[in-house]
């Protein structure tokens, strides 16, 4: 297949908050330096911000090393956190948590209630404004490698595959792109990401990553229910006491409303659905009051990182590094994961800089070992060493038990002397369906809690129907034989989007799935959650999935 190809210097895969750092940093090291760079940047969205979701509150550390001046250059950071509240629910009650008594990491005092779609939307024009080179709707399809076993850069912009595999009349054999260093910037459980932790074996001296899924709707409240600033969370009701999870309410400016719930992907039941947990919680009387003559104007959903410091894998590899959530830089007592994005963007920028300096035009040291060193010396890697304990704290004691172990911790700043493994990966949790029991739901009212189909559509998802399915089943006979049999289907309710449904016919026999990869998110959920491993994700073609407004 003939290509055109384009060679430069960093090659960034992801426009989120690592991304568009490394490629900022990339360049004032090159202006101070008064020596040229080319950086280019592909983002899978159909615009920069259109795949990025985050509740999110952000603590402005980052932003602050990236640039000092960011409040005179505009940067949306409009909302400073005026009020900070958890509570743990019961099904009909709350009960406050002074905040005293509450861990450090989690208080929020100066922090700021964003849209992390529309910051990053304002990091890509500084970015572009400094010759950074970014391709929105490119998605980077597939790895390319050196003879010697570099990673030389990637493939893409291949569109107009027929379902079938056939090309259609507008086909297009895509573009590589060859660059000294490949940054990867894909976010939570990247699917360039995960190939080449396992072509490196990047994971070997690691616990397993584990994850959440989260779920966020944005909402225009009236007057009398908002309040600029309000950050809320909450833990308890509707989980058990063996399910991780939590969710969050924060009020923007304009009144706006982000609030959004969080499942831990160890859960065990296979009847749990995130989604109805979701909508379940909203009807809480304590939450609800929230959102009382509001309107719902846009949902969205995506995996995180929670493993932390020991599920964070080698972060070079030859010809390249990873960064922000690919590598898993979430915090998660603080729930924020931002601002180590910037800084290991960064971190990776200077490392890069300065070994292609030395290089002078000659071959680059393939090893970017000065990052690894960079961020273990640096405050990402102090602040994951303090948070170490706290979600295998959970995994192990449960709600009781680990938000008691959890307080104990994060009083002593992580301290202590142990480290707490992950017991387990989260796709080898789920239970049997005769040891579990089915979950009854309540019916969506359309006023507070809504159904899948009517939330998908404000996602504005859209995938050209007509293109192989990027949803892909290694063995098409799993998910009946295995997955139905076994725990009746668990992916008709782990999905946020309803894209997995068993069909059987009137009678009720010969049960098969259908795929509906059009209403596909791109949240991972199914590749990191199906019990068999069956599910791998792959990129779709460029501008296909959600189009998020300011999420």
């Amino acid at each position: 297949m003939e290509r055109e190809s384009m060679e430069v210097d960093v090659l960034i895969i992801g426009a989120g908050p690592a991304g568009l750092a490394a490629a900022i940093r990339l360049m004032q090291l090159a202006q101070q330096a008064g020596s040229e760079l080319s950086v280019c940047v592909l983002e899978k969205g159909s615009e920069v911000g259109a795949h990025i979701l985050s509740g999110a509150v952000m603590e402005p550390r980052g932003m602050d090393e990236l640039f000092p001046d960011w409040e005179e250059r505009g940067a949306p950071l409009n909302v400073a956190v005026t009020a900070d509240k958890f509570m743990f629910l019961t099904e009909h009650n709350s009960i406050p948590m002074p905040n005293f008594l509450m861990p450090k990491a989690t208080h929020n005092h100066g922090n700021y209630v964003v849209s992390l779609g529309n910051v990053c939307r304002w990091l890509a024009e500084q970015a572009e404004a400094m010759a950074v080179q970014i391709f929105p709707g490119f998605a980077a399809s597939e790895l390319l490698f050196h003879d010697d076993g570099r990673v030389k850069g990637v493939v893409t912009g291949v569109m107009g595959i027929a379902a079938d595999g056939s090309e259609k009349a507008a086909f297009e054999p895509g573009m590589e792109l060859h660059a000294s260093y490949t940054f990867l910037a894909e976010g939570c459980r990247g699917s360039l990401s995960k190939q080449l932790i396992e072509r490196f074996d990047l994971a070997k001296d690691s616990q397993p990553q584990t994850y959440g899924i989260g779920l966020k709707e944005l909402w225009e409240v009236p007057d009398e229910a908002h309040q600029e600033g309000l950050v809320l969370h909450t833990a308890g009701w509707p989980m058990d006491r063996r399910t991780y999870g939590g969710s969050f309410l924060y009020h923007l400016d304009n009144n706006q409303v982000s609030i959004g719930f969080v499942v831990g992907l160890d859960y065990e039941n296979p009847y749990l659905s995130p989604f109805d947990e979701f909508q379940r919680y909203k009807t809480h009387p304590d939450i609800r009051r929230y959102l009382e003559g509001g309107k719902r104007i846009a949902y969205g959903a995506r995996a995180l990182n929670e493993g932390g410091l020991q599920s964070i894998p080698e972060l070079v590899f030859p010809g390249g590094v990873l960064i922000g959530c690919s590598a898993g830089f979430l915090n998660v007592p603080k729930i924020k994961g931002s601002h180590n994005a910037i800084k290991t963007g960064m971190l990776a920028a200077e490392a890069a800089f300065e070994a292609i300096q030395a290089a002078d035009g000659g071959q680059v040291e393939p090893l970017l070992s000065a990052y690894s060193e960079a961020v273990r010396n640096s405050w990402v890697w102090r602040e994951l060493v303090s948070a170490r304990n706290f979600r295998p704290g959970f995994a192990k004691w449960g709600l009781i038990g680990g938000t008691l172990y959890g307080g104990f911790d994060q009083f002593f700043g992580g301290k202590v002397g142990w480290t707490l493994k992950h017991p387990h990966q989260d796709h080898a949790t789920l239970k049997p369906k005769e040891q579990c029991r089915p979950i009854e739901y309540p019916k969506p009212d359309g006023v507070i809690s809504f159904d899948k189909p009517s939330s998908v559509y404000i996602s504005n998802t859209n995938h050209d129907e007509d293109q192989p399915v990027h949803l892909r089943l290694a063995d098409e006979s799993i998910p009946v034989a295995h997955n139905l049999a076994l725990y009746d289907a668990p992916e008709q309710r782990y999905c946020p989007a309803g894209v997995y449904e068993i069909l059987r016919d009137d009678d009720g026999a010969n049960p098969r799935l259908q795929i509906s990869a059009q209403n596909c998110l791109h949240c991972k959920t199914c590749d990191i959650k199906d019990p068999s491993q069956n599910i791998t994700w792959v990129t779709p073609e460029g501008t296909g999935g959600p189009n998020y407004p300011n999420m």
